[in-house]
């Protein structure tokens, strides 16, 4: 190969992306050597060896060794490198799994807080919401009359099915009924699970909000029912509670921040 077609490591390096001490530090381990030296010492790097460099890089973003790398390129083997890559792979999909969980539960949390933030915690308006897929729990039992041995028990399902408990969650009443008979306990609970098996059905809600520990609602289903009234609108039910604000993101229990959405049809244009 003619002196011409090679590159010195300045451009080399310009080619690669890989710096020019890291070119100088592979070659003084005996991982990747320029193609030949000159006499005056400068280092000469053939286009094909960017194949090679770039594989290193590859390796090396993976967590594998300098050492490493130069052994399996030492006894190198189409067979070898395949059982590498395909090690390599297995794990990247563990991992790709995993950022696939934490993105979705982050964005999750992401879009109700801004939910939150956006709110007037004492208005109550008519809202076009969007399908949310749910994962609904087991029917609560208050009868305790504590709260959270109900939500204990739809975490405690969750865990036996399976179903990531790290995602938002949130209430169901059944009916309208069930809603204004005892708001605060819902029918059941939910998560918003991204895989959830049900779904919050989009179209107009009339949505109102609460400042308050879990169950804690204060007058907002009276307020809610004299808007319906005022404004000739039928609420078809089923009712949703999403904590919006929860411990995640405020210290103060009296806080927390929880949306009532119920389904309406106007009776009146």
């Amino acid at each position: 190969m003619d002196k011409h077609d090679l590159l010195l490591i300045k451009e080399f390096s310009a080619l690669t992306g890989i710096n020019e001490s890291t070119l100088r530090h592979y070659d003084s381990i005996g991982l990747f050597r320029p193609f030949l030296r000159g006499a005056n010492g400068y280092r000469y790097y053939s286009l094909p060896q960017t194949v090679a460099v770039n594989f290193i890089t590859v390796l090396s973003s993976l967590k594998i060794s300098l050492n490493g790398i130069s052994e399996v390129q030492k006894r190198r083997t189409p067979q070898l490198i395949y059982e590498l890559l395909r090690q390599q792979a297995q794990e990247l999909d563990h991992e790709l799994s995993r950022l696939h969980r934490a993105y979705s539960v982050i964005h999750t949390y992401c879009e109700i807080i801004q939910d939150g933030l956006l709110a007037d915690d004492r208005a109550i308006d008519i809202i076009w919401m969007r399908e949310r897929t749910i994962e609904p729990g087991p029917v609560n039992d208050f009868s305790s009359g504590y709260f959270y041995d109900s939500f204990f028990a739809f975490i405690e399902q969750m865990n036996n099915r399976k179903i990531d408990s790290a995602y938002p969650a949130g209430g169901f009443y059944r009916d309208v009924d069930a809603f204004f008979a005892a708001p605060g306990k819902p029918t059941r609970f939910f998560s918003l699970v991204s895989t959830g098996h049900d779904t919050k059905k989009a179209g107009e809600y009339l949505v109102g909000y609460a400042r308050g520990y879990y169950g804690d609602l204060g007058d907002l289903p009276q307020r809610m029912q004299a808007y319906a009234k005022e404004l000739f609108l039928s609420m078809k039910g089923p009712a949703y509670e999403i904590y919006l604000h929860d411990e995640i993101s405020v210290f103060d229990p009296d806080q927390y921040l929880i949306q009532i959405s119920i389904p309406i049809k106007r009776l009146r244009k």
